[in-house]
């Protein structure tokens, strides 16, 4: 079966909480992914930094493999990379579910969002603060899935920007739920919310969960408050 089956999934139930690895352990993978399992999230969220498009430089295909290989939760997959198109192929083996480029690296968007479908995968566009929603709105037929990055992408320790509220907005109206929306960077309890109200069905979070005591009860708390009043 395709594996945008998990979109329709994802679909059914929002706002979910996706964790962002980044900040996971990863001498312990196996241990820190069977938390999140158990805290209840719904897709695990990989960010993955090539040094050039983005000066912080991650992981790429083996950790996506090793993640495939202990969980049969959704892979949503941000590539934060320069020639994105170069490597699709690679992610879809390597196993993700979500592949979602930048509109900031790539001259053609559409061509490479059809390549990700085109594979099976769930096909995302993301874009970083100063990136206009106008900017893709031509994009918007062939993507499954649109990031709002609220910090500029591959710079930690940035305050949310609140430009990303406007652009959630302004993508529901143009997309319906047609579209999944995401949102990125500066997820926390006091954030959360107003980025659900604006739209943001899956709502990616680091820090508010990787560093407290209990995945679960982090995870519970940021899900309870990100709820519909």
């Amino acid at each position: 079966m395709s594996r945008r089956r998990h979109l329709v999934e994802l679909r059914q139930a929002p706002p979910a909480v996706l964790p962002s690895l980044l900040l996971c352990d990863f001498g312990n993978l196996e241990h820190e992914v069977r938390k999140l399992e158990e805290a209840g999230v719904r897709a695990l969220h990989l960010d993955v930094m090539d040094g050039r498009f983005v000066p912080n430089l991650t992981y790429g295909m083996p950790i996506v493999e090793a993640c495939r290989r202990l969980t049969d939760l959704p892979l949503d997959v941000h590539l934060m990379i320069e020639q994105p198109q170069q490597y699709i192929k690679q992610f879809h083996d390597a196993g993700a579910d979500v592949i979602t480029i930048h509109a900031e690296a790539v001259d053609a968007p559409g061509e490479v969002l059809s390549q990700i479908r085109e594979l099976g995968c769930g096909a995302g566009l993301a874009i970083n603060p100063d990136t206009p929603v106008e900017s893709i709105e031509d994009s918007l037929s062939l993507c499954d899935l649109v990031l709002v990055m609220s910090v500029q992408a591959g710079f930690g320790g940035q305050r949310f920007q609140s430009i990303a509220l406007d652009k959630l907005r302004r993508l529901k109206q143009l997309v319906g739920d047609e579209v999944l929306l995401e949102v990125d960077g500066g997820i926390n309890s006091e954030t959360i919310h107003d980025c659900q109200a604006a739209g943001a069905q899956l709502l990616v979070v680091g820090s508010a969960i990787f560093r407290e005591t209990s995945y679960r009860e982090a995870v519970r708390k940021l899900t309870d408050l990100a709820l519909p009043d």
